[in-house]
Parts: structure tokens; sequence; C-alpha cells
């Protein structure tokens, strides 16, 4: 049987280490935790299921901190948690009956994450798959009996196993804060563009969307994102310039994305403007067009839910009361 080295990066998780670690020690053959700068009783507590705790000085970089702890490991694979995760009884057994039958040429395993939107920071869905348990050394082997070639890809295993996230709070002031750090060091990845664009559409403040506008801005007319990452960066901008009330300038990025197939985001935001200029009936036609002309690319509420609701009080002011309750309705079978 593989034995399996849990390995966690951990900072002031008094309220929910011991819970993880309640649900996953048996399954562990070594457990290791690496302490970013707790100053709370988080290693006290870390230390009641283990010696192996280590500190690592917070450089304002997660991959770092993880890759540290993953060399600290010996086992054959590495189980990677969070201190707000839990498994359940029923997927603690699913875990146990995995680990008694796992293939060696198995290279990751994925497993389910639940619970995502309890706190919505960055994801629009529930649950979805998530690599969590690695084999920590990977033979290259050749492949193919005539015009051989190294095998490059990974070998990998989705599970049924499903962990619950369970936070007591959001992340999104935390993670805004850190995505604003590395703008002002230099441009970001196109990957973390749209995690940081999703988090302002989800959980950001209109304080943190000011904020983020210039550094948009300057992505937008760089004229190097893809036409994908180019809409995330317009949607951000047209709602900050809205917001700041600097209508050109949301008009301006408003028809770079309306030119080429518009998102529900940018409709949603122009009839908040029509709405709010009492424009009822111009309000009308761009809720109209998030609903049922185009699609969401950040926030999939923009889509369905709130042009509903949006075209339900429209209509109420406008003094149709049918049409009023119609989209009503329909947004409240999309909750």
């Amino acid at each position: 049987m593989p034995t399996i080295s849990l390995c966690m990066i951990v900072k002031n998780e008094e309220k929910h280490l011991a819970r993880c670690l309640d649900t996953v020690r048996d399954l562990m053959d070594e457990i290791i935790i690496v302490d970013t700068g707790s100053v709370d009783r988080t290693k006290e507590i870390a230390a009641r299921y283990t010696d192996r705790i280590y500190d690592f000085a917070w450089i304002d970089d997660f991959s770092a901190a993880r890759n540290f702890a993953f060399s600290m490991a010996g086992c054959d694979y590495i189980y990677s948690a969070d201190a707000d995760e839990v498994l359940d009884e029923e997927n603690h057994e699913k875990f146990r009956l995995l680990k008694e039958n796992l293939l060696p040429e198995i290279e990751i395993v994925q497993m389910y994450y639940g619970n995502q939107l309890a706190f919505g920071t960055v994801y629009n869905f529930d649950r979805e798959l998530r690599p969590k348990l690695f084999k920590r050394l990977r033979t290259f082997q050749y492949e193919d009996p005539i015009h051989e070639i190294v095998r490059t890809m990974p070998v990998i295993y989705d599970s049924d196993i499903e962990i619950t996230h369970k936070p007591h709070e959001s992340h999104a002031e935390r993670d805004l804060a850190a995505f604003r750090r590395l703008t002002e060091k230099g441009t970001i990845s196109d990957r973390l563009l749209s995690m940081y664009a999703r988090e302002l559409y989800l959980s950001g403040t209109e304080e943190d969307l000011l904020l983020s506008e210039d550094y948009f801005t300057e992505r937008a007319d760089s004229g190097e994102l893809e036409l994908y990452h180019l809409k995330e960066a317009v949607c951000v901008i047209v709602r900050a310039a809205r917001l700041r009330g600097d209508y050109l300038k949301m008009y301006r990025y408003a028809m770079k994305d309306i030119a080429s197939e518009g998102v529900s985001e940018v409709c949603c935001e122009l009839g908040n403007y029509y709405e709010q200029a009492g424009l009822l009936t111009e309000a009308v036609i761009w809720y109209y067009n998030a609903c049922h002309e185009t699609g969401a690319i950040l926030n999939i509420r923009m889509q369905k839910q709130f042009p509903l609701e949006k075209l339900a009080e429209c209509y109420e002011r406008l003094g149709n009361q049918e049409l009023a309750d119609q989209y009503r309705k329909e947004a409240q079978e999309e909750e």
C-alpha cells in the first residue's frame, strides 16, 4: 500500500486546523505543517498531530510556500490540503479504499471540491474536480514500439471523493489585496488576470474595483490580450467607470465588447446606467440582451438571475405588472 505525506501551509488557522486534521490524520503516514507567520495557537494545535512543523517566511507567494512544504515530504504520494477543508465519514471511507487500491502508475488523483459558493470569490459553481493527491517522484518512460517517445503527460485519475470547503469567512479581502500588490510589481499572467477580474466581480467592493481600474485599462490597451481576456478586463473597466460617473469611458470600452458579441456583464452595466438615469425603456433593452442574447464571462448570475430581477423592477416602474410578475417568477426559478 502506498504511503502518503499530508502537506499543509497555514497561518492563523486555530479555528480550523484541528477539525481538518481530525478527518484525515489516520489516512496519512506523515503530516507536514508549514507555518507562514501565525500569531495565534496554530502551531500549538499542529503539535498535537505532528512534530514536522516548519516556519516559512512569507514572501507573498503561495506557490513558494507550497513548494517548500512539498520539499519536506518523504512518502510515495503527497496530499495537499487547506485548513478549512473537511472530509466527512463517507468520503473518508472512499479515501481509505483509494489508498488501498491505488495503482502505482497513477501520478495525480483529482477529488471534488465542494461548497465553494458559501463564500464565493472566484467560482460560479459549487463543485469541481481539483488535483489533490500527487505522486512525489515521477518515473519517465518511453512509449510505443517504434518512433518511441517519452510520455510527458501525467496519468490522472478522477476519483469520486468529495472534500467539503468550510471557511468561517470570505478570503476575498486578503486575495484582492494580494492581487493589488502583484500588479504593482508588474504584469500578472493571463490566468491570474482572469481570477482577479472574477474575484472583483463576485466579491469586490466599489473601492476594490476603482483601485484596479488603471491596471485593467493598461492591460486592455496593451494589445497583448486575447479576446477572451480582453473581455474580462473590459467588464472591470466598464463597471469602475460607471461607478466613477465617467460615462464616456464606460461607453468607449463597452463598445469594444459589444462589437465582438457582447457579454452579459457589460449589458448589465449599460442597463444599470440607463435605469439610474430614469431611461427605463433603454434599460430594458440591455437587461434583455444580458439575459437572452449574450453569456456571462465572470459572474453567472449576470446571465439570468440578475437581469431577470432588473427586468421585473423596470417593468413594474413602467406600469406593466404582467411582465413584471413574469420576469420575477423566472428570476426566482434561477435561484
